[in-house]
Order: C-alpha cells, then sequence, then structure tokens
C-alpha cells in the first residue's frame, strides 16, 4: 500500500489549534495497548490537540500517557461501538479509528465530517481507505501497523507510562489480581490461594486487588490464604491507586486481563495466566520481566461462561516457578 501524506496542521489560527479525534472507547487493557499508536500520532501531529473518546474511568492513565490533552468520555455495553460521540464545536481535523476494523467503528467518526479519516478498510465505508485487518496479530503491532500504512511512523515497544503522583498503599508487595471481565479467563480461586499461602510463607507482602465486582471473589481468596485484612483491596482501589500500587509492586499475578497490561506499562515483573487468547495476540513483550503461560489449543471463547480448558491446566507450581525467575521475586 503507498504511503500517504498525512493531514496538514490547520492554516488559519484564527479557528484554534487543529484538532485530532482517537476513538478507542474500551477498557485498561485495550488503553495500555494503544499506547504505541497515541503516542506516534502525538510525535506526528503536535501542535494537535489530541481527543481520546474512551471510557470517563480511564482518566488516571490516560493523563500518564502523556500523549492526551483531552479525554471524551465515550463507552458502550460488552466492548460495543458507541452509537455517537459527544463531539462539539468544528469538525475534528483528523479521525483516527483505533477501537475497530469496520464500519461499525468507522461510523461514528465520520458523522462528525472529520478532514479526514484513517482507520482499517471496510468496503462498507470506502472513504476510509485504510490497510487490511489481520485477526492473527498482536494488539499492539495492530494499531502502529495502520498509523505505518499513512506514514506515520509507530515503535510498538513505545509504551511505559509516566510515574503517578500518587504513592502506593503497599509499596514492595506482590499483586495478586484473580478477576478477569469473563469466566473463561479465570483461573480457579483455590490455585490463586495455593500460590498466595505459598508467597506468605517465603515472607512477601501480597496485596489482593479486584474490581468492585469480584471484591467477594479478593475476600474469600485473601481470608483462605492468610492474607492481612489491611492488605485485602478488592474493590477498594480507584485506577489512580491501582496504578500506583502495580507501579511500585516487586511483581504482579494475574489473568489475561487489565492490570497485567498495567504492570507492562508500569515495568513491574508480572506473570499472566492465558486460556482461550494466545500470549502472541494479547502478551507482555519478551524479556525477563514478564512471563505468559499458556498451553497450546485451539482459540477459545474470550468472554465465555466457564474458564478455559488450556487456562486449567496451568497449575499453582507452574506459576511459583514463573514468580522465582523474576528479577525480584524469589518464593521458596
Amino acid at each position: 500500500m503507498p504511503v500517504r501524506t498525512p493531514v496538514p496542521q490547520r492554516p488559519d489560527p484564527a479557528y484554534g489549534p487543529a484538532r485530532l479525534l482517537v476513538l478507542r472507547a474500551l477498557g485498561l487493557g485495550d488503553l495500555l495497548t494503544g499506547v504505541p499508536a497515541l503516542r506516534a500520532l502525538r510525535r506526528a501531529f503536535p501542535g494537535h490537540e489530541t481527543v481520546l473518546a474512551a471510557p470517563a474511568a480511564l482518566a488516571p492513565v490516560v493523563r500518564l500517557t502523556g500523549a492526551v490533552d483531552t479525554l471524551l468520555p465515550a463507552e458502550a455495553q460488552d466492548r460495543g461501538v458507541p452509537a455517537r460521540l459527544p463531539w462539539e464545536g468544528t469538525p475534528p481535523d483528523l479521525a483516527v479509528d483505533l477501537h475497530g476494523s469496520s464500519a461499525e467503528s468507522h461510523r461514528p467518526l465520520l458523522a462528525l465530517r472529520p478532514g479526514r479519516t484513517l482507520g482499517f478498510a471496510d468496503p462498507e465505508t470506502p472513504e476510509v481507505a485504510g490497510p487490511p485487518w489481520y485477526a492473527e496479530e498482536h494488539e499492539r503491532d495492530r494499531w502502529c501497523r495502520l498509523l505505518e500504512a499513512y506514514g506515520i511512523h509507530a515503535d510498538a515497544g513505545d509504551l511505559l507510562l509516566e510515574r503517578p503522583s500518587t504513592p502506593s498503599p503497599a509499596p514492595g508487595a506482590v499483586v495478586v489480581h484473580p478477576g478477569a471481565g469473563a469466566p473463561s479467563r479465570r483461573w480457579p480461586p483455590d490455585r490463586y490461594v495455593a500460590v498466595t499461602r505459598a508467597l506468605l510463607r517465603a515472607g512477601h507482602r501480597v496485596a489482593v486487588t479486584a474490581d468492585p465486582g469480584e471484591a467477594r471473589l479478593a475476600r474469600e481468596i485473601a481470608e483462605a490464604a492468610g492474607v492481612a485484612p489491611e492488605d485485602d483491596f478488592g474493590g477498594r482501589l480507584g485506577l489512580g491507586e491501582l496504578t500506583a500500587l502495580v507501579g511500585e509492586a516487586s511483581a504482579v499475578l494475574s489473568g489475561d486481563t487489565g492490570p497485567a497490561h498495567l504492570a507492562v506499562a508500569c515495568a513491574t515483573p508480572s506473570v499472566t495466566l492465558f486460556g482461550p487468547v494466545a500470549p502472541r495476540l494479547w502478551g507482555p513483550p519478551p524479556g525477563g520481566r514478564h512471563a505468559a503461560l499458556w498451553h497450546e489449543g485451539p482459540p477459545g471463547d474470550p468472554h465465555g461462561p466457564y474458564p478455559d480448558p488450556r487456562l486449567l491446566r496451568i497449575e499453582p507450581r507452574e506459576v511459583l516457578d514463573a514468580l522465582a525467575r523474576l528479577p525480584e521475586v524469589q518464593p521458596s
């Protein structure tokens, strides 16, 4: 595909700075895997006001990307596409679809009549003449490839967040996050209990976290494993506090969910348990700071109602061994 020349800066300053609108109205992990693309857009259009259409709850982490000027609250149920975006004023000079691959996510942007729209090709929206979508591609690489097709250099390794100013509520702890967005990505609670007990016996402080809807799960695991009550943070941390906790942790153990990506973005050693989705699509970058545990098999449903068979093949001893190989954790 030929390289395309990006849109120029707005020539008439009377209308204010040019504005760049990015749609990525998804969750925490999605935001973090999109950081390299957001940074690439910032470098390519330093004079534009960069507006990110994403859930308002992500604001504490959006600020730490250093690539967004304004957060435009936008989200839909079940990882869907917002029907409309609450954009005000003149049309965006440039709109970028980092949300999806089809007309469904192109159309809310096109409805704003932007000067230009960048996105993957879809026959229903021929005005977005981008590259093809590849299903078997890592999420970070996918969005960088999209921008490269338009002549915008993007580095998939440019993913670290700025350091949060909020202090950690448990500095140096091993963070155990047993929840996930769907049962198919939740490792059994009794196995988290076994690993947490071993970490405590080895002298580590363990902090258990969970989203508000999974606070009971965190409490049951913390109590069964013998975690100190003050280190059960299930449902008690806002995203800013969670980021601070992960940023100053010695390691993070979780399934394939937001805190796993947060650990990568904070350069905190991590062990991530994969089941229905292979780590080659959503896993951490290669290197000694992050371990991705997964057993080969056909792809499953990342939003399924039961734990994925590949996830169930991961045993506590395998997790403890992976933790022992991390640079800052040595459980017995």
